[in-house]
């Protein structure tokens, strides 16, 4: 297969940029073709809520990438399309994540069309976790454009054919990660005297950036409800605050936590990672929106206990021994499913090397969108 990506990638960071990578790694080790096309900038600056959008790091394996596409350079993506078409690919894939690109990608995808070169979207979210009005009408008519839709829950199945009712969509959940070393995981108590946090208490993990709609308000509740009932725990917040962490700092005062919850605000490098995942006992993902997410594909690849929400629950996660799916918005039904796990001698299932799970599923599924004969 011959196969133009186009997508986020070192140096960017964050889980796309991983996702991305490890997909292209994948793609390459089962001897296929790829030509990957990044951008100049992801988004102008003053756009951005973080304090950067590059990887502090190195990448763990070096890939050939040219970086031609600008958001706001409409040049950029007429130059970058007449590079492709001429590679002749058998497909285009194409990460979708957000509308903010939706103009470049709207010209860019007519142009590789107008060749004959088949489009696959390959979707993270259909719309941004904080959608705007005119969100809809953005991802509607670049989507369209996709000969083939991959998403990675039903959830997002459902959100994309109402946008696109013809849409082609193939759901294929997100791949585990095993990029992060888990192989050679730290003992729970060193990990956590090189986090500083009590190297002898149950250990919570809330993990990535954080944003309105993971919903860390509640996990802090769960922890004050558990310790109203005598169950010492902590929790460990280990990402960059894309919102306000006074009022995060205000609630642990209010709630007698400063010596429970510990807020760990930046991000967190590669090398950091399987630190901050040895160090937990139990992974919380109390979201209260989203689609799916890579931090707790992170946490079945350590075998991890896991408590989510419905909102991001997915086949695989359903399927994992002890993981707990609760509602959202519940810090009771939050704190009771922690204190079950606690209870509980299973560890996660596990299924890091299952084929359902694996990258090579997801690339069959890319393999079955470039050969088949639809639109």
């Amino acid at each position: 297969m011959k196969l133009v990506v186009v997508g986020p990638i070192y140096p960017y960071r964050g889980g796309i940029a991983h996702y991305n990578a490890q997909l292209c790694r994948e793609l390459i080790k089962d001897n296929h073709i790829i030509d990957i096309f990044s951008f100049q900038r992801q988004y102008p600056s003053w756009l951005y809520p973080g304090k950067s959008d590059k990887e502090p790091t190195q990448p763990q394996s070096k890939l050939d990438v040219e970086y031609s596409l600008d958001p706001v350079y409409p040049w950029t993506w007429f130059r970058t399309a007449s590079v492709v078409n001429k590679k002749n690919p058998d497909a285009v894939l194409i990460h979708w994540w957000t509308t903010f690109w939706a103009p470049a990608y709207w010209v860019f995808a007519k142009l590789i069309r107008r060749n004959g070169v088949k489009i696959i979207f390959l979707i993270h979210n259909v719309t941004p976790h904080e959608p705007l009005p005119w969100d809809n009408l953005l991802a509607r008519n670049v989507l369209k454009l996709g000969n083939v839709q991959i998403v990675q829950t039903q959830n997002e199945q459902e959100r994309l054919h109402k946008l696109v009712p013809k849409a082609n969509s193939i759901l294929s959940p997100h791949p585990i990660y095993n990029q992060f070393n888990y192989e050679r995981m730290l003992s729970k108590s060193e990990a956590r005297k090189q986090i500083k946090v009590n190297p002898d208490r149950p250990t919570l993990l809330f993990f990535g950036i954080v944003r309105p709609y993971k919903g860390l308000k509640y996990a802090i509740e769960a922890i004050s409800i558990l310790e109203s009932k005598g169950t010492r725990v902590q929790l460990v917040v280990a990402g960059e605050f894309w919102e306000d962490i006074i009022e995060y700092e205000k609630m642990l005062i209010n709630l007698d936590l400063c010596e429970q919850v510990f807020l760990y605000d930046r991000y967190i490098p590669n090398e950091e990672v399987g630190l901050f995942y040895s160090a937990a006992d139990i992974f919380i993902a109390p979201y209260i929106d989203g689609t799916q997410s890579g931090s707790v594909k992170i946490a079945l690849s350590f075998n991890l206990p896991i408590v989510i929400t419905d909102k991001i629950s997915d086949q695989i996660l359903k399927e994992a021994m002890n993981v707990q799916v609760i509602p959202s918005k519940d810090s009771h039904a939050l704190a009771s499913a922690i204190e079950r796990s606690l209870a509980s001698d299973q560890v996660a299932k596990e299924i890091v090397k299952s084929e359902d799970v694996s990258w090579n599923k997801l690339i069959g599924y890319i393999e079955e969108a470039t050969y088949a004969n639809n639109r």
